[in-house]
This record gives C-alpha cells, sequence and structure tokens, in this order.
C-alpha cells in the first residue's frame, strides 16, 4: 500500500507508519490512565456508586472522544469524518442495528439473570433513565476509541484485518466484568468493528453498544 511521503518514520531502517502506531500508543495509554484515575471523582464527590459511575463517564468523553478528536485534528490533520465520527450509510447502520439488537435480546435476557452478572451490575441500577443517561455518556466515546479512531488508523495499513485487530484491546479493557461478558467481547467486538466498516461511522455500534449495556443492567437489576 502506497503512502504518502511523510507518512512514515523511519527508526533504524524500520519503516513506521506514524499515525496508526500513535493511534495505537494512544489509545492504549487512554485506557490505563482510565483504569488507574477517576478525574471527575476528584471534582464532585458522588453520592453512591450510580452516580459514581455517571461522573466517571465524563472521564470516557474526555479521553476517548476528546483527545482523540483533538490529535485527529491538531496532530494527524486530518477530518473527523475519515475516523468514522459522521452519518456514513445511514440505511445500512439502521438495518443492521435492529437486526443485531432484535437477536441479541433474548441472549442478553437469559444473562442478565445469570447470577454472576446479576451480581455484578446490581450496584449500577438507580432508574431507567439514570442507567440509559450513563450508558449512553460512558460508551459514546468509548466507541469512537474503537469503532472510529483505532479502527480506521489501522484499516490504513492492516486491511481487513483492522476489524479483528481493533477487538483486542476492547476485549481486554473487559477483565474485570463477569467472565461470560469479557469472552464474548473478542466476538462482540468484533462484529461491532465489521457494523463501523459496513455503515462507515461509529454511530451505529455506538448504538447496538448502547441498546446491550442498557438491556443488560435494567434486566440484571429488575428495573424497567
Amino acid at each position: 500500500m502506497d503512502r504518502p511521503a511523510g507518512d512514515t518514520l523511519n527508526i533504524g531502517g524500520l519503516e513506521l507508519p506514524w499515525k496508526p502506531a500513535a493511534a495505537v500508543v494512544l489509545s492504549t495509554l487512554l485506557l490505563i490512565v482510565d483504569w488507574y484515575y477517576s478525574f471527575a471523582d476528584r471534582i464532585v464527590a458522588p453520592d453512591g456508586f450510580p452516580a459514581r459511575m455517571r461522573f466517571k463517564a465524563f472521564d470516557s468523553l474526555a479521553l476517548y472522544l476528546l483527545i482523540p478528536l483533538l490529535v485527529i485534528v491538531l496532530v494527524f490533520r486530518e477530518k473527523p469524518a475519515d475516523y468514522g465520527f459522521r452519518l456514513g450509510d445511514w440505511r445500512a447502520g439502521l438495518k443492521w442495528m435492529a437486526i443485531i439488537c432484535t437477536l441479541a435480546a433474548p441472549i442478553l435476557w437469559w444473562a442478565g439473570h445469570t447470577p454472576a452478572m446479576a451480581d455484578y451490575y446490581q450496584r449500577f441500577g438507580s432508574g431507567t433513565g439514570d442507567v440509559l443517561l450513563t450508558a449512553a455518556l460512558d460508551l459514546f466515546g468509548w466507541e469512537f476509541l474503537f469503532r472510529g479512531f483505532l479502527l480506521w488508523a489501522l484499516f490504513r495499513v492492516a486491511g481487513p484485518s483492522a476489524v479483528v485487530l481493533q477487538a483486542v484491546p476492547f476485549a481486554l479493557a473487559h477483565l474485570s466484568k463477569p467472565p461470560l461478558e469479557t469472552l464474548s467481547t473478542i466476538f462482540g467486538g468484533t462484529l461491532f468493528g465489521w457494523l463501523g466498516w459496513k455503515s462507515r461511522s461509529f454511530l451505529y455500534p455506538f448504538l447496538v453498544h448502547w441498546f446491550i449495556m442498557s438491556f443488560t443492567v435494567l434486566v440484571a437489576t429488575g428495573i424497567g
């Protein structure tokens, strides 16, 4: 694959495509920072776990949405649309979103009633509206990082393999969650990546992920 001059760095004879490499390094650092630090907690002391999760969702927006967008515009000198920040093929996006959510619903209903999932998500529940809002705030940046920024940066050097590659760090980021959920994420993350590629937008994987998380929490906590 031919690349424009200046798109690679020569490191000891190794021609390194610097933008995809920078995207991988930055994404990894952002995930590590998010794991160890909660900046919102230092600004506002949340009352209870659901409130804490809502405030931490603002961390996700800053780390996974704002910072990658700034890097794309100011460092890469490119358009966010080149990284899936656009409406894309909305017909394909909505069609496959509806199909995936319909097929996933009965599986999520069963999974949400398993002891491990119920025990883990019990603390998340504080009303339907709160669950939906928190999930949306948290996952919007999360999906842009994986199905926007990382997917399209890797696609330039790895081609279709990027759909699977971006799912690897996504799955590893779930290691603290119930085993059933974590084991499924390499497949779910690949499916989200495929939908992002198919629609040329991260919005439709976001909507699917939002449905999956919200529905699971509502089922596990008995809310709704």
